[in-house]
């Protein structure tokens, strides 16, 4: 029986890698506090890469436009000189305060940790895709059936089958039918009904291009698999009027919608308001101290729901940890513009004014 290794004992662990997430990193390597970063998926981003990767975000501070891939790679830029040690592919199942106050961390890997501080900053949870229940379709995830997009590129000159009705499968479905090196071969959108929960400029355009037969429109819904040499080749279809037709593809993309998830979070012990962890908004401690929330996780009065929202909790909740990680010391506020002793944390020379 092989022997649990030691924990690994470090000032704090980070819950989720996305952007929030990565900023809190910086924010706490400001402070000099050393941080590991605990994430489900297999690669940082969060949301941003899982849902978003290429689509352009307006606002964030000072960057007009940037993509989710474009934000995760700024933010893991800035966070290098702090060496923060990443966790990927694992959730933290065990969460239990030690004598000491420390608090004991293990995870779905069977890792180890004791910290003296815990940052939730993981979003509104695990996200589990709201799935299309078609008896054997599972068998063709991850290899012709995708409930999200990473790499457009995989699905160019490809027959797609696109569901759904919301923003996501609009811009995705105008995405693979407009002119360029992603176009898919042919593209058919399929929703329940003639309407949609999406951008109205979105629909219009989905049907100006059904109009120039630069793609194709169909209303109805999955009932059953056509299959060829172990391949999916085709879906039925039932329309509201009990007629089935056949779709031939080569992908089905599937654009439901994401379920959000607690998980193993709702049992610790801290205090929840519809699924969300409740704050002081002076440090974002959580119920329990020592550990803090930040980003779309927490919920205060007034919460937004914001990328730049979140960054803004994670400062105040860095010098909210301070005390519990230096309980001897008076840690001030400097600023990264004058401070000789942040341009030594963040490797940069000071810089000499005339």
């Amino acid at each position: 029986m092989d022997t649990p290794q030691a924990p690994i004992e470090t000032d704090a662990v980070i819950v989720g890698a996305g952007p929030v997430g990565l900023f809190q990193v910086f924010e706490l390597g400001l402070l000099e506090i050393k941080t590991h970063v605990i994430d489900s998926l297999a690669y940082p981003g969060g949301q941003c890469i899982e849902l978003y990767p290429d689509k352009p975000i307006y606002d964030i501070p000072a960057v007009p436009v940037c993509t989710g891939r474009e934000l995760t790679a700024s933010l893991l830029k800035q966070i290098e000189p702090f060496g923060a040690t990443f966790h990927f592919g694992q959730e933290v199942s065990t969460v239990r305060q030690e004598a000491d106050g420390r608090f004991f961390l293990e995870t779905s890997k069977g890792t180890r940790f004791l910290a003296r501080t815990v940052f939730i900053a993981a979003g509104v949870g695990a996200f589990q895709p709201r799935k299309l229940a078609v008896e054997g379709l599972e068998r063709f995830e991850g290899t012709q059936v995708h409930y999200s997009v990473k790499n457009p590129q995989d699905f160019a000159g490809k027959d797609i089958v696109l569901v759904g009705g919301g923003d996501s499968a609009l811009d995705w479905a105008l995405h693979f039918a407009q002119p360029g090196p992603q176009r898919a071969r042919s593209l058919t959108l399929l929703h329940r009904r003639d309407g949609f929960q999406a951008a109205p400029a979105s629909v219009a355009r989905m049907r100006a291009l059904c109009a120039e037969n630069a793609m194709a429109f169909a209303v109805g819904q999955i009932t059953g698999l056509e299959e060829r040499d172990g391949r999916l080749t085709g879906v039925s279809v039932t329309g509201s009027d009990a007629s089935v037709r056949t779709l031939p593809l080569d992908v089905l993309l599937v654009f439901f919608g994401l379920s959000p998830k607690l998980g193993p979070i709702a049992d610790w012990g801290l205090a929840i308001e519809r699924r969300q962890l409740q704050v002081d908004t002076e440090t974002f401690s959580t119920s329990t101290p020592g550990i803090f929330a930040v980003g779309d996780i927490n919920t205060y009065p007034g919460k937004k729901k914001l990328i730049l929202s979140g960054f803004h909790e994670c400062a105040l909740a860095a010098f909210g940890a301070a005390p519990f990680i230096f309980p001897d010391r008076k840690v001030q506020l400097q600023y990264t513009t004058t401070s000789r002793k942040l341009h030594k944390v963040l490797g940069v020379e000071t810089p000499v004014f005339d």
